[in-house]
């Protein structure tokens, strides 16, 4: 059963009124998952409408074929009301509540005073411990920059965090939902739909941008974006095997797979939001929530710097400036993972989330389970 978490948001009761005006009409039942989700309802409850935001993946199809979008009296605006919701569940789902609440408008702000406290902690432990304290910084050597030992006990607390509280935070988001026990088939569809952006498609001819004119841009920047990142993730967790299983330790050869995973995902962690950046200070402002632009800016700016000084560690490690460019990779990167829970990171694990109970829904035929 939905675990209700009452709260009061004008975002809620919009989203309502807009959803009882859709399932009336029925215009873009085609479109994407949304709409038939939203035709199993009679009522909108906030974990209906909660579910049905993250279900959107913003394609912005629906407001260019929608007869009561605005100018119209009617005012519908879907993929606006969905966005702006949608960053809403952000917060309201957050772990530890609290922090939740302080961190879940996260902005530049906020990443830059935690991207220097690192930043000051790192500078404290390499002059106490490691190479900043000598006469000559040693060069290609990452944990004569840091000891090994320091690096690994903050990532593992810093990303143990993360992890823990973005487990939290989605365990809470499936229980308001009303998540109940998927089939592995339906976890099977939701993952394929998933990582082939199966709904940003428009219902088939595209994603709306600037104007009505549909193209697969945000798709393509989306998955350069998400691939790129995992593919990091595969260089840094072979390189900990490699190191903890094998003692074959950092820094590696250019032809070493570690790199070429690196390089490849830095690549697309490169391009991809450079991509999403330059179509979203394009799209038209209807398609967005205007209170998530600078959420989703900051988010897009951690994920370029940690691209970028991921490639200048890479380009300038055998140099005397590699020391202080490895800090501030670090700085960057530990920033991210502490802000993980908070920031547009968990729209992806909310997202499917929702797509695991809308492929249960459509196999049971009811709403919920």
């Amino acid at each position: 059963m939905p675990i209700e978490v009452p709260r009061e948001s004008s975002l809620l009761v919009e989203a309502d009124r807009i959803m009882t005006i859709c399932n009336a009409c029925r215009y873009c039942e085609g479109l994407c998952a949304v709409f038939p989700a939203m035709e199993r309802r009679r009522v909108f409850d906030s974990a209906d409408l909660d579910f049905l935001a993250n279900l959107c993946h913003n394609c912005g199809a629906c407001l260019y074929d929608c007869q009561y979008a605005p100018p119209h009296q009617f005012n519908v605006g879907v993929p606006s009301t969905l966005a702006g919701l949608r960053a809403e569940t952000w917060t309201q789902y957050a772990w530890p509540p609290k922090l939740g609440r302080v961190l879940g408008h996260s902005g530049p702000a906020t990443a830059a005073l935690l991207i220097v406290s690192f930043l000051v902690m790192l500078v404290l432990v390499a002059v106490t411990g490691g190479s900043l304290s000598q006469p000559e910084p040693a060069r290609g050597a990452f944990y004569a920059v840091l000891p090994h030992s320091a690096i690994v006990v903050t990532y593992l607390l810093v990303f143990g965090y993360g992890a823990l509280a973005l487990a939290m935070s989605i365990r809470n988001y499936w229980r308001a939902i009303g998540g109940g026990r998927p089939q592995i088939g339906e976890i099977s569809r939701a993952l394929k739909s998933a990582h082939t952006l199966e709904y940003l498609d428009g219902g088939g001819v595209g994603c709306m941008n600037e104007d009505d004119t549909p193209n697969d841009n945000r798709r393509i920047y989306h998955h350069l974006t998400y691939y790129g990142f995992a593919l990091c993730l595969v260089a840094t967790t072979l390189a900990a095997i490699l190191e903890s299983a094998f003692g074959d330790i950092a820094p590696y050869p250019l032809w070493h797979p570690v790199v070429i995973f690196g390089v490849l995902g830095g690549i697309g962690l490169s391009a991809g939001p450079v991509g999403l950046l330059k179509a979203k200070v394009r799209r038209d402002p209807q398609l967005g929530d205007p209170g998530a632009r600078t959420l989703e800016m900051t988010f897009l700016g951690l994920l370029m710097g940690m691209a970028l000084t991921g490639f200048l560690t890479l380009v300038l490690r055998t140099t005397a400036a590699m020391p202080i460019v490895f800090i501030v990779h670090l700085g960057v990167v530990l920033t991210f993972a502490a802000l993980m829970p908070y920031s547009k990171f968990v729209h992806g694990a909310y997202r499917l989330a929702a797509l695991v109970h809308e492929h249960h829904e459509r196999e049971a035929g009811t709403k919920g389970p």
